[in-house]
């Protein structure tokens, strides 16, 4: 299961029925889970927290130190959750001193081929980044949003859930979740009423959410002036909610 000219460290905890790939490198303070799969040429830096079931293909570089000027070699971390599929040549930074110390990666994600995460983001579930897409650090993208291939996310920014962010598109401020949006800088089109379908968001539901679009990016009102119109409906229909609270934590600004 382990190939002879892999390389592990003394101090790495590898889990049961773990595959290793061929000059696979796995360093100090690593943990990977039971079943996992760690192609050839993979390597793999510490403190990082690998969960069960991911799979790691060849020529990846999971956990290595943040590519950030501020980062002195202080002990930061990575974490990752069960059942995600990293491609060829992702790469995973790890946090640092000055952002809380950690990058963290749920469950059940698709990373394709050179995506690339910074230093001290955080992933949810069920994300799906396309072929060169890239978050800069700090950034938070949540539960099934999709950034399509060659998509570009500015420091800080917020990817809301269920969200399309569509290939070649330049993020620099937070994207609402359900929301589709495209274009350099990004700009909004729509919800990402597809993408809703596909997870059995019930018609009614979408009815409601199209209302609330309306609110925020078609009356011309200001964010907080929506806001109070959609904690009226939320008795009504709870996937409002998320957007309230999505909102309420804009720092930067959403895509309009």
């Amino acid at each position: 299961m382990i190939a002879d000219t892999a390389k592990i460290h003394a101090t790495a905890k590898i889990g049961a029925n773990v595959q290793i790939g061929d000059y696979s490198i796995i360093g100090e303070d690593v943990v990977i889970g039971d079943n996992s799969i760690i192609g050839p040429h993979v390597v793999i830096q510490g403190p990082t927290k690998i969960g069960k079931e991911n799979h790691i293909f060849q020529f990846a570089s999971i956990g290595e130190a943040p590519q950030d000027k501020k980062h002195q070699g202080e002990k930061t971390r990575l974490e990752i959750g069960d059942r995600n599929v990293f491609r060829e040549f992702t790469t995973i930074s790890r946090g640092t001193a000055q952002g809380g110390g950690l990058t963290k990666i749920g469950n059940d994600n698709l990373f394709m081929a050179y995506v690339h995460i910074a230093h001290d983001c955080v992933v949810d579930n069920f994300v799906t980044f396309s072929n060169n897409a890239s978050l800069a650090g700090h950034v938070h993208v949540y539960d099934h949003a999709n950034l399509g291939g060659f998509v570009g996310v500015h420091q800080f920014c917020s990817i809301g859930a269920y969200s399309f962010c569509a290939g070649g598109s330049i993020i620099v401020k937070d994207v609402m979740p359900y929301l589709m949006v495209s274009g350099h800088p990004a700009q909004e089109y729509g919800l990402n009423l597809v993408g809703l379908k596909r997870h059995d968001f019930s018609e009614e539901t979408l009815l409601t959410l199209k209302r609330a679009y309306k609110i925020i990016f078609r009356q011309g009102l200001t964010l907080e002036h929506a806001l109070q119109k959609l904690s009226e409906m939320v008795k009504e229909c709870v996937a409002i909610e998320p957007m309230i609270e999505f909102a309420k934590g804009v720092k930067r600004g959403i895509v309009r």
